[in-house]
């Protein structure tokens, strides 16, 4: 596959909130992330979104980000952080 520039929309120390959606097919988005806000920790540069490839899609590569969310904000409790790697077509940015 050929290299492709792709310019990241968010940057280590955005807030963002993730898409909530409940696609008909496999998802890279986890179902306990969808809807959350989070921070981002650092980008992990373009990758092809999995979701597409699997459908027979054309391999655009898009940026992934590290987002940390606190585990309250995920599961209604708890007082540690999870880590969730997420494709930038997943995100929005949430207003701080």
């Amino acid at each position: 596959m050929t290299e492709v520039d792709v310019t990241a929309r968010f940057a280590a120390g955005d807030q963002v909130r993730t898409t909530r959606f409940d696609p008909p097919h496999h998802c890279r988005l986890p179902r306990y992330a969808r809807g959350a806000v989070g921070i981002i920790v650092e980008p992990q540069g373009s990758h092809p979104l999995p979701d597409d490839r699997a459908r027979g899609l054309p391999a655009v590569p898009e940026p992934v980000y590290t987002v940390r969310f606190h585990a309250r904000e995920l599961f209604g409790g708890g007082d540690h952080s999870v880590t969730v790697d997420i494709w930038e077509s997943h995100l929005a940015a949430e207003a701080t």
